[in-house]
């Protein structure tokens, strides 16, 4: 028996796949996914809609021909129900079973669900492309449109829908947008572009009651106001899907959780991307569980690796991005690791934070500005980042000093 088998046709379930047969393994390969569709991209789903478009082409991760071509048979819209540690087996919920030499988990997250929100016309969880597909088509100009929730899905699902001609109110319960990761600076910047394009934010306020009927939906926030919406959008967050590796006895840690090498608790089983918690070397074996686009896509590869009897570790730096209108905003490293924050000024509404450890270290960097105008930098910080580097604050403050330069030194 030397068959791979991969639950979670996802980002980090199709680079390992792919990364298998690469790194020379020559037995079966089968990667299982829950959706009908091919493999695809989820960041394009929220961002920028073109109100032309209700059903966009997806950007697969991996056409048939590809998958075909390194011999990966991919099983769509079938479920896992079960994972036999002691039997290396897995079982389909049509009562098939399939076993394997090593297992990869890569079973995502799913919207966190709000107890008094169930799903119906009016109101909608989002994360697949049909979820994408069913908001598209309701979009236009004159629909009140209700985004519970200030993360990034949220707010790019609010400048999409104005971009459609949708009025949009999002209800935030923390007292600013963007609470986790972003510094205030850049959530402030982020704030005042959607206020600019007439979205309106409501921080500081919960939920009080949600009714449901035939026409709207109406919420009563905690304040007393009432907000009736024709569509209204939950993204309060995602939770881990770990129901297999709970079931199956795998140690469980905010997400399946994993060592550096991307290996549970049962040697024969690895987990990757929004699913799995994992150590962070550059932040003393932090703890962490990220759902971001490149950590699936390494984690995924390194997995892949160590499947096949490597034992590489886990070293790459947390990095994600978001665009909203026609800002791109980028953060590299974890930005609660700093203790001082200096300012590098660029442009208007482009700046970027770099965030100091206690000893000087650079730990993080949070830009924003036109899309792509911090790219360069935040991966010259994120360079910086990963030599451990301690630049001077003067020097980080200054335009004019080209980082590249401070990592030369």
């Amino acid at each position: 028996m030397n068959g791979m088998v991969i639950i979670g046709a996802g980002e980090a379930g199709v680079r390992a796949a792919l990364a298998l047969r690469e790194g020379g393994h020559r037995g079966s390969i089968t990667l299982v996914g829950d959706e009908p569709h091919l493999p695809y991209e989820r960041p394009p789903l929220s961002k920028n809609y073109d109100p032309r478009i209700i059903s966009p082409e997806l950007k697969v991760i991996a056409t048939e021909e590809q998958l075909a071509l390194a011999e990966v048979e991919h099983v769509r819209g079938e479920r896992i129900v079960a994972v036999d540690p002691i039997a290396k087996a897995v079982k389909f919920s049509n009562g098939t079973a399939l076993s394997y030499a090593f297992l990869l988990l890569a079973t995502g997250a799913i919207p966190r669900r709000l107890p008094m929100a169930e799903p119906s016309r009016h109101c909608v969880y989002f994360r697949t492309y049909d979820d994408a597909v069913a908001i598209r088509s309701r979009l236009g100009p004159g629909l009140r449109v209700v985004i519970v929730g200030g993360g990034f899905i949220g707010l790019e699902l609010a400048a999409s829908a104005r971009q459609c001609g949708a009025s949009v109110t999002v209800i935030e319960a923390q007292p600013r947008i963007l609470m986790r990761g972003v510094p205030a600076e850049i959530a402030a910047t982020i704030g005042a572009r959607h206020e600019r394009a007439e979205v309106e934010i409501v921080c500081g306020v919960g939920l009080a009651d949600i009714v449901d009927d035939s026409d709207s939906v109406t919420f009563t926030l905690s304040n007393g106001r009432m907000v009736e919406a024709d569509l209204a959008v939950i993204g309060v967050g995602a939770t881990p899907v770990i129901d297999l590796a709970k079931a199956a006895g795998l140690t469980i840690e905010n997400g399946i959780a994993v060592d550096s090498n991307m290996r549970t608790s049962d040697p024969n089983i690895f987990a990757a991307g929004d699913c799995c918690s994992f150590p962070l070397a550059i932040y003393g074996g932090r703890r962490v569980r990220l759902e971001a686009w490149r950590s699936a896509q390494e984690h995924g590869t390194l997995a892949a690796r160590n499947m096949l009897g490597n034992a590489e570790q886990h070293c790459s730096i947390p990095w994600f991005w978001s665009d909203q209108y026609e800002l791109g905003l980028q953060v590299v490293g974890l930005s609660d690791e700093g203790t001082s924050v200096v300012r590098r000024d660029i442009g208007a509404d482009c700046f970027i934070l770099f965030h100091l450890a206690a000893d000087l270290r650079l730990v993080a960097a949070s830009g924003i500005g036109p899309i792509n105008s911090v790219a360069r930098d935040v991966r010259l910080a994120e360079m910086l980042i990963a030599k451990k580097a301690r630049p001077a604050a003067e020097m980080l403050a200054r335009p004019e000093v080209k980082l590249k330069s401070l990592l030369e030194s």
